[in-house]
């Protein structure tokens, strides 16, 4: 008996490991997978659509330059072929990571993915500390006053965060906090002197402000460099705010019904200490899985963030290459943001599968 059971000890050791992390391995592996079929996807519906307004060449310069000369550029861009041979050649372009070349500039679309997709980055940092500092604890708040008068507050201030145009809230903190009170700046991501001084101490910038801003030893650049970001980050940010402080909220009061909350209730437990302490953890998790849906809306609404606030971004490029109707640059840059979203997607989808065990399958 004692040799059988010894025998049996190493099998019931390997299928307890396959319990508790291949079906975590075989989750990440197919959302890995998963991400080739929907940038796919994707990236065609980007195409179909810019091609749905004819050749991007007659699109931006059709009506500046002579027939034969319009003709001749037509051609040597390719697109007086096929329509599935460009689709062919598109992809091909797009999973070698070559978006084309920009009609207005001619400059390679990378390069403005590469010069404008920091500044980009950088709001979406400042966008998300903003949403959690705000939303998370705000939530928090109103599940602690559930159906009082705070609660009922903190809804009503998440549905009109959430609702608000960004435009419209970004031009109403220009007015209040640049122009009447004369706070904060109101456009750019830095002062002309900030700039300089970057350009001169930071042989090698990284394209993200304020570590460029640090980099030069000087605090009043970090300063500055703060105090341009504060109305962008706060215009986006409190929009996935009022996203998080619902989320959270709803999440929250679910758990503090619990077993193991009503337990330490019973036990002598404040409620602020049950809700701080033992509840807001659990309602964390699906904060953490709307991440990746939110990244989506963040990306979308950094094209009028960065244009309200002339925050040169990927946002900021995309209105102007849109204004003068360069669809291969428009193409590029929106395909590009969409590859970033599934990506975004699949990281966040596998940290939710690290912290809840329930959606290992």
């Amino acid at each position: 008996m004692s040799s059988l059971a010894a025998a049996e000890t190493p099998q019931q050791s390997v299928a307890a490991k396959k319990k508790s992390g291949g079906g975590l391995g075989r989750y990440i592996i197919w959302r890995a997978l998963l991400i080739i079929p929907t940038v796919f996807i994707l990236v065609t519906m980007v195409f179909v659509l810019m091609r749905t307004i004819g050749d991007p060449i007659t699109s931006a310069v059709g009506g500046k330059l002579p027939a034969d000369q319009l003709a001749e550029r037509i051609s040597k861009a390719g697109y007086d072929r096929p329509l599935y041979e460009q689709y062919f050649e598109y992809l091909g372009q797009v999973f070698t990571g070559n978006f084309g070349e920009t009609i207005t500039d001619n400059r390679p679309v990378t390069e403005v993915l590469v010069n404008f997709g920091s500044a980009t980055l950088e709001l979406a940092i400042y966008t998300l500390i903003v949403a959690f500092i705000v939303g998370i604890p705000l939530g928090m708040l109103a599940a602690y006053y559930r159906d009082k008068g705070p609660d009922a507050a903190l809804r009503i201030f998440a549905i009109f965060t959430y609702a608000t145009p960004v435009f419209f809230s970004g031009l109403l903190m220009k007015l209040i906090f640049g122009v009447w009170l004369g706070w904060l700046p109101v456009s750019g991501r830095a002062s002309v002197n900030t700039e300089l001084a970057i350009q001169i101490a930071v042989p090698n910038p990284t394209g993200i402000y304020l570590i460029d801003a640090i980099q030069t030893g000087d605090p009043a650049n970090v300063a500055d460099v703060l105090q341009h970001a504060i109305l962008p980050a706060l215009t986006l940010g409190m929009m996935t705010a009022g996203v998080f402080l619902r989320l959270v909220r709803t999440n929250m009061i679910g758990t503090i019904g619990r077993e193991y909350v009503e337990s330490g209730r019973s036990r002598g437990v404040s409620e602020f200490r049950l809700v701080t302490k033992h509840a807001y953890r659990p309602a964390l998790i699906p904060v953490i899985t709307v991440i990746g849906m939110q990244i989506a809306l963040l990306l979308g609404g950094a094209v009028l963030t960065e244009t309200t606030f002339e925050w040169k971004g990927l946002g900021f490029q995309l209105a102007y290459y849109l204004s003068a109707r360069d669809f291969v640059a428009v193409q590029g840059i929106v395909a590009m943001l969409a590859v970033i979203v599934a990506i975004s997607n699949f990281i966040v989808d596998i940290l939710a599968a690290l912290i809840d065990p329930r959606v290992r399958y």
